[in-house]
């Protein structure tokens, strides 16, 4: 059998899921590249955006889930929050990943709940309401999302101030219907999703601007097929996850032309070790793999047989649905349910 048939038999309608699996499974080994290294502090994410691509193909098993349970464990502080490799310092961005990752994982009992909720509670201002992501103060809409994400999980949303929270998010929200990353930032749909998923969780999702966010998010489609986070900026993959995830949330995911985009996200892949990158021609990367094939199973892609992927967080349906956190979508405005 040639190369280029041994290809084709790999090929589920242009989805190289073998040679995806093989390059997730394949990350932990190149400790003979510098990239290796210079990515330490984002290890823990790395095995979250790892972990859910397996998991949307189907191919969960793929990796060692003791290994990597230990593995999150050592990254855990005595302050409950959680590094983004061994030994390092606390934020709330590795925290989310490393929950998810046990989560999926079948393994949030290992952690104590405690420590976790302790540590997410106390990185919100007591007066504004703002959540920051480390003790050091930096503050973002992401930073909303995430502590109520976490706090979900251990049904703790009640021990943090969901009207501070709630309000941050009301005051980063923009004439144009978008969110930034603060009062006063520019629209960006990476900030729109997390926005639109912290107001999911807290059941506020009233105060969007349906309409208008809609169409914004709609336009952020380019000729190539391909989404962009702002206007006048190119066409990156990891947009597929951040603007169908937020028109998946309002209802309106129908208004991008899902076909081109998954044309998009194909012609993205690295034919010979796998993975996607940002856009065709350039170097693979496990964060872009992640959120392509995330935005392939929420645009539809049925050449292969793609797991559901829940909006909000990011995870198989079943697994958000088996922590009882589907919840969501009872709570949306009885107006979008059309």
């Amino acid at each position: 059998m040639t190369d280029s048939e041994q290809l084709a038999e790999r090929c589920y309608g242009g989805l190289l899921v073998d040679k995806h699996v093989k390059y997730i499974k394949n990350l932990d080994k190149r400790h003979d590249e510098i990239e290796y290294w210079m990515s330490e502090h984002l290890r823990i994410s790395g095995i979250y955006w790892g972990l859910v691509s397996l998991h949307l193909l189907g191919k969960q098993d793929a990796l060692d889930r003791q290994g990597v349970i230990e593995y999150v464990l050592k990254c855990q502080n005595s302050d409950g929050g959680f590094g983004g490799h061994t030994g390092h310092d606390s934020h709330l961005l590795y925290t989310m990943s490393a929950v998810q990752i046990l989560v999926m994982c079948d393994a949030l009992d290992k952690v104590s709940a405690a420590s976790v909720i302790s540590y997410v509670i106390g990185l919100q201002d007591p007066v504004t309401g703002d959540v920051s992501g480390d003790s050091w103060g930096e503050k973002d809409t992401r930073f909303a999302f995430i502590s109520l994400a976490i706090l979900s999980f251990f049904d703790a949303v009640d021990r943090i101030n969901v009207d501070g929270v709630v309000s941050y998010v009301r005051r980063s929200m923009n004439y144009d219907g978008g969110f930034g990353s603060g009062p006063g930032g520019e629209s960006h749909s990476a900030q729109i999703f997390t926005c639109l998923a912290a107001l999911a969780i807290a059941g506020r999702l009233d105060l969007v601007d349906r309409e208008r966010l809609s169409r914004w998010l709609s336009e952020r489609q380019l000729k190539s097929g391909g989404l962009n986070g702002r206007p006048q900026k190119l066409e990156d993959v990891c947009y597929s996850w951040w603007v169908l995830s937020s028109l998946q949330i309002l209802g309106r995911v129908h208004w991008i032309e899902r076909d081109r985009l998954c044309e998009f996200i194909l012609s993205a892949q690295d034919a010979d070790v796998g993975g996607i990158a940002d856009r065709p021609g350039d170097v693979a990367d496990v964060y872009h793999t992640c959120f392509g094939i995330a935005g392939l199973s929420l645009a539809g892609f049925d050449k292969y047989p793609l797991v559901e992927v829940d909006p909000v967080y990011c995870m198989p349906v079943s697994v958000i649905e088996k922590a009882g956190l589907r919840s969501w979508v009872d709570r949306l405005p009885k107006s979008w349910k059309d």
